[in-house]
């Protein structure tokens, strides 16, 4: 079979613009089946515009197979639609779709809920031979008229089992500045904001040492990134793997990682993160204020966050610390206080983001419950964009706030005195992070005028922001002609 797999782009500027990093999903699944024979290629929107000889060779396809979030789903459902048009069957995966099953099936052909390296094989080998989908774990698809859900495997798989990703499958992948590499699934804590536990589970399954060196040791000197969303959630276990990567020699160039902010008292892992070229960390603050942290069940105080920091700075490694905006707790005096903190303590660069209720969240069913979210338009569901009425500021007030903070962290007077410490590194990407910003500015007037309108009383919300259209809308035309 000729198999295409697409990761559309993201719809708005986010923090993440600069430096696109693809998801493993895609590379993985795309590995499994080309080892079954079958001709593959993927599509990573953020790398490269799929451009005309993408879109046809797309249109060659026996099957695709488009892996989304929540703020890309509608850009994958138009693609669904318009491939289905030309007699293309579309398979829906990723965490959108895994938690709005049914939503997807009104737009493709079958979706995939949660882990895929058992289900995706089988269905293209159910469609290669015309075998039976009843086999297929967490497929929804539908027969006569009826929504099948297959029965859903436990989440049990190894990590060993998985293939070590072909990135050579991704179209314009040479472009790809920074290699993804995962070392575990699942993560225990749990937070109300988030939906990595129900998706990968509440039990944090690990990659040996030994196949997590043979990856790196075929990436030679590339950076890398280790996505995993603590890449200390076993401490002694990543000691072991830094200690193993000097010994052996086996050392990335440079190296970024997402960690909690509670590894600031393990100071041995700290050296080795230095020593073995860790370059930027990347921690969930979430919130300088104690009554937010304990309703996120981060376990973490405000002096963690600010030891954080220093021992970070202390061993030379730079920090990204990342803030939400909007829980229950907040009032609009947060804004001001979190910039404060963060300019006070250096960090390095920051996001500020809006508290996002997606699906799959505890969050997300509390909110919906209650009423208050007032947009269902998932491409603004990228913490950038207010969706849900906050309980002590208004959703303008909240959205500015949010911009605001940004604007005054990313301000020219912190570029310039980050280049008077000597520190250019950071200043180059707090100047980044004020294009960003300015970009974002220019492409949501339209966004923060209906906002503005909605709140004011003088407009209903408007149900969906157009997007510009995709390649495939313009070569086609958008009724798939």
């Amino acid at each position: 079979m000729r198999i295409s797999l697409i990761e559309p782009k993201s719809p708005d500027y986010h923090v993440y613009s600069q430096m696109a990093i693809p998801r493993l999903g895609l590379p993985i699944l795309g590995t499994m089946v080309r080892d079954q024979g079958h001709d593959v290629r993927i599509y990573v929107e953020d790398l490269q515009s799929l451009g005309s000889v993408g879109v046809l060779d797309i249109l060659k396809s026996d099957l695709v197979g488009i892996s989304c979030t929540s703020s890309t789903a509608p850009r994958a459902y138009a693609m669904a639609r318009l491939l289905r048009l030309r007699n293309v069957p579309v398979v829906l995966g990723g965490v959108h779709p895994t938690f709005m099953p049914e939503e997807g099936l009104k737009h493709a052909d079958y979706v995939i809920k949660g882990e895929a390296e058992e289900a995706f094989p089988l269905l293209v080998e159910s469609l290669s031979d015309g075998g039976d989908l009843s086999r297929v774990p967490n497929l929804v698809y539908t027969k006569h008229g009826a929504t099948i859900h297959n029965p859903e495997r436990p989440l049990g798989l190894s990590l060993d089992e998985i293939p070590i990703p072909d990135f050579s499958l991704i179209q314009g992948g040479r472009r790809m500045r920074i290699m993804p590499v995962m070392t575990t699934r699942g993560c225990p804590h749990n937070c109300r904001f988030c939906c990595v536990s129900p998706m990968f589970g509440y039990r944090c399954r690990m990659k040996s040492i030994e196949r997590i060196l043979e990856e790196l040791e075929r990436l030679g000197k590339a950076h890398v990134f280790f996505c995993d969303d603590n890449f200390t959630m076993s401490p002694e276990r990543t000691k072991t793997l830094l200690s193993e990567m000097l010994r052996r020699g086996i050392v990335p160039a440079r190296w970024y990682a997402q960690v909690r902010a509670d590894i600031h008292r393990d100071t041995e892992m700290l050296s080795l993160m230095k020593r073995t070229n860790c370059k930027f960390v990347f921690v969930g603050f979430e919130s300088i204020s104690q009554g937010v942290l304990d309703a996120y069940n981060k376990h973490l105080s405000q002096g963690d966050i600010a030891r954080c920091i220093s021992a970070f700075h202390a061993h030379g490694i730079p920090v990204h610390g990342m803030f939400m905006f909007g829980a229950d707790e907040d009032d609009e005096s947060v804004f001001e206080r979190t910039v404060q903190f963060a300019l006070a303590h250096q960090i390095d660069t920051v996001q500020f983001l809006v508290l996002t209720p997606v699906p799959g969240s505890a969050l997300f069913k509390q909110l919906d419950a209650e009423g208050r979210i007032f947009t269902y338009d998932w491409t603004l569901y990228d913490g950038h964009h207010v969706v849900f009425e906050p309980v002590h500021m208004s959703p303008l007030d909240l959205q500015v706030g949010t911009m605001r903070a940004t604007g005054r962290f990313y301000s020219a007077p912190s570029v310039f005195q980050s280049l008077s410490c000597m520190r250019f590194g950071t200043a180059m990407l707090r100047y980044a992070g004020r294009r960003i910003l300015r970009g974002w500015h220019r492409t949501n007037a339209g966004f923060l005028k209906a906002l503005r309108d909605w709140q004011q009383g003088r407009a209903r919300f408007p149900r969906r922001f157009s997007l510009a259209p995709s390649r495939i809308e313009q070569l086609l035309g958008k009724d798939g002609r």
